[in-house]
């Protein structure tokens, strides 16, 4: 089992936040368990102020309410913390490579912190669960677990993925002696460049637009027809993190 054979640590994240907008929702709640190669385990928690105020609607989710937060560090505070636990790690989680990784992303570049997702290998167990057997977390947690799912908490989550993880490794013999580059292609719908999933790489590692009128499009070809496309990008109401990638690749075709 890969478990027993890490290189280096495994970060396993639960996100919980203001909403589902990666753009303009914040983080307010963090819960970090990572496994080092030597299977010793690290815990870390965060609860953020997120400088804006938590509908309604989510605190109905998550339990958190704009009272809990009111005198907790802003994300720029404990961004620099954040990052050292997860520097030279791999990341998994549940439904991570759509959530909790993206708007992650976001928050450290707001938060100025050089964060480059292409340093990680990414393991969603969501889509490890879904080609198997289509379900939700709670779902999972009694499918593979034989367990009920505690009410809906950072801490509840993150231990239940690393228990689903390990009943996945152990269900599927095919999962059983994959390593953690395996996983990640494996839960990798694209090869994607952004957390966001607006950039791909085709099979002959040309990059590519992901949506929009130039979706499938190379992006090296659109910069230098349409060159104002860039600009357009810079200025809409795309993740930040994206917007770098595209000012990184503007760059590279500069100089190629």
């Amino acid at each position: 089992m890969i478990l027993n054979n890490l290189s280096r640590p495994l970060c396993l994240i639960d996100i919980e936040a203001t909403g589902l907008n990666i753009i303009k929702d914040r983080i307010i709640e963090i819960y970090i368990l990572k496994i080092l190669p030597n299977r010793k385990k690290i815990y870390k928690y965060w609860l953020i102020n997120p400088g804006i105020s938590i509908p309604k609607k989510s605190t109905l989710i998550h339990g958190i309410k704009n009272k809990d937060i009111k005198n907790k560090p802003l994300f720029k505070v404990v961004s620099q913390n954040i990052f050292n636990t997860i520097k030279g790690s791999d990341l998994l989680g549940y439904n991570s490579n759509k959530f909790d990784i993206p708007i992650l992303a976001e928050e450290m570049i707001r938060s100025k912190i050089p964060f480059d997702i292409s340093k990680h290998k990414c393991i969603d167990i969501q889509i490890i669960f879904h080609k198997m057997v289509p379900r939700t977390l709670s779902a999972a947690y009694k499918y593979y677990c034989k367990k009920e799912l505690l009410p809906h908490k950072a801490k509840n989550d993150v231990l239940a993925t690393y228990e689903i993880f390990k009943g996945q490794l152990k269900k599927y013999k095919t999962l059983k002696n994959k390593t953690i580059n395996q996983l990640d292609k494996f839960t990798s719908y694209n090869n994607i460049l952004d957390p966001a999933g607006f950039i791909i790489i085709d099979n002959k590692r040309n990059e590519k637009f992901n949506f929009g009128k130039y979706k499938g499009k190379k992006i090296k070809n659109v910069f230098k027809t349409n060159p104002k496309y860039y600009y357009y990008i810079q200025k809409s109401n795309f993740p930040l993190y994206t917007k770098k990638v595209f000012t990184i690749l503007k760059l590279k075709y500069l100089n190629n």
